[in-house]
């Protein structure tokens, strides 16, 4: 067989490195011993995969085919552990004299050969769509982009099944989201469920070896930032980020609209009766290009609206510390330009009252909120009033406090009770006291508004075992 033979032995820092790097012990190194097979063409790859099993028995499980299916980056090999002579680990790796020259010299090598056949047409088309896929990743943040490249370049690959059979290299890590920004953007932005090997997983569940992967989607679904915490590739980082980028920017201009209406209204403007030239001149010293510019800043808390107005009017007897004397009215689900703070949890109903938060839109508190107490006092000019608009079908997240006796089945009870009010649990805890006489259940429950609150802890009040009931509030602005 015709063949070149290449040898080297894995240096001292080398062995040290790769110990520390992979928490391994002396014994569990394979490649301190490593052997390049560099041969014709791809039939006598697999001949020389042969003949070396026959020679030395191969290590179960340290055999990898990146000949049939190549890594991400073009790289192409095959990868096996051998038990050689006095049971030295050998690694060998087994390739053509095209795919060592694209692991020698990068990705681009297969432009400097003229040697090369047709057979290279593949490879070409593959190396294409890697660097394509660089190209995608960039942004105007190159910290950002450096972060996704180191993540892409040369990960430790699984690989998986689409439904119609097709195989895909993932990252080692990868989870059902990497996978469905890796089949199409709007398939990973609008992902709803997943299934591996026809059973229902969760998003954030990572792939194996051999998988038969499904994404069930939805348009109603749209990414998720906890999303980030998660995903593992830098195509599916960079998808998600610019989704919410843009969605934060068209959400706070629609904001930032309506604050800048409302508070020409408040001076007795109708908006359409502003000659176009004193929107142009606004844009203008404000140095943006275009006037959903102005509303984005207005929205994300970089202006405030009163100034805007002001300068819009041209009146500068208009003080820029008055708070609007109109109210804006909200539905609570307006996404990220308006976002409910965690600390009140306020619902339809409350008395509420929105702070504009740079950089961050709008945050809707209550008027008793005791975390907004300093600030709506020392800094009135940030604080708008703010109603709620009456809409069906949303839910919103509340904390409750319920004691009761500690008695056997007292939390099927309650929970009952809380189902049959029309509402969810999102989640529980609970804490005894010392002499164990009570329990202390903390709940977070969904409900539509403040009636609805109501009739849930109605419900809980029939169970003789419940003592008390409140409502918790309190926190972290």
């Amino acid at each position: 067989m015709k063949a070149e033979v290449f040898g080297r032995e894995k240096s001292l820092y080398s062995i040290f490195r790769k110990m520390k790097d992979k928490q391994l012990s002396f014994s569990q190194v394979l490649d301190i011993y490593g052997f390049r097979v560099v041969v014709d063409n791809v039939p006598t790859c697999y001949l020389a995969l042969g003949a070396l099993h026959s020679l030395y028995k191969p290590v179960p499980g340290k055999f990898k085919d990146y000949v049939a299916i190549p890594k991400a980056n073009g790289y192409q090999s095959l990868h096996t552990t051998l038990i050689g002579p006095y049971g030295t680990p050998v690694e060998v790796q087994i390739r053509t004299r095209e795919m060592h020259n694209v692991a020698q010299e990068g990705v681009a090598a297969h432009w400097l050969y003229k040697d090369m056949d047709e057979s290279s047409a593949d490879l070409q088309i593959k190396t294409h769509k890697w660097l394509q896929s660089l190209l995608e990743m960039q942004t105007s943040d190159s910290a950002e982009f450096f972060e996704n490249v180191k993540i892409d370049l040369f990960p430790d690959e699984v690989y998986v099944f689409t439904p119609k059979g097709k195989i895909m290299a993932m990252p080692h890590g990868a989870t059902t989201v990497d996978f469905a920004y890796a089949v199409h953007t709007d398939v990973g932005n609008h992902c709803s469920a997943a299934r591996i090997n026809h059973e229902l997983v969760p998003l954030r569940t990572e792939l194996r070896n051999g998988d038969l992967v499904e994404i069930v989607t939805s348009q109603k679904v749209t990414p998720n930032p906890v999303w980030l915490t998660y995903v593992k590739t830098g195509r599916a980082r960079s998808k998600i980020r610019h989704f919410l980028r843009t969605m934060q920017n068209e959400e706070s201009a629609r904001l930032g609209e309506r604050l800048l209406r409302q508070e020409l209204l408040s001076l007795g403007v109708v908006p359409i009766s502003i000659p176009t030239e004193a929107w142009t001149s606004l844009v203008k010293a404000n140095g943006q290009h275009t006037l959903e510019d102005v509303y984005t800043d207005i929205g994300l808390g970089k202006r405030l609206p009163s100034v805007v107005a002001r300068r819009l009017l041209a009146r500068e007897d208009m003080s820029s510390d008055t708070p609007s004397s109109m109210t804006l009215a909200i539905h609570g689900n307006e996404g990220m330009a308006i976002q409910l703070a965690h600390c009140c949890q306020p619902i339809p109903g409350d008395p509420i009252i929105g702070s504009i938060r740079k950089g961050s839109g709008m945050v809707i508190h209550t008027h008793d909120c005791q975390a907004i107490r300093k600030s709506r006092s020392s800094e009135p000019q940030k604080w708008i009033d703010v109603e709620w608009e009456p809409e069906d079908g949303k839910l919103f997240d509340i904390r409750i406090r319920v004691e009761v006796k500690n008695t056997r089945g007292v939390l099927a009870q309650v929970a009952s009770a809380i189902s049959e009010a029309g509402s969810n649990i999102e989640h529980v805890s609970m804490d005894s006291d010392p002499e164990r006489l009570f329990t202390l259940l903390r709940f977070t429950i969904q409900v539509a508004h403040r009636n609805h609150l109501a009739a849930v802890m109605r419900g809980m009040r029939h169970i003789p075992e419940v003592t008390r009931i409140i409502r918790e509030r309190g926190g972290d602005a």
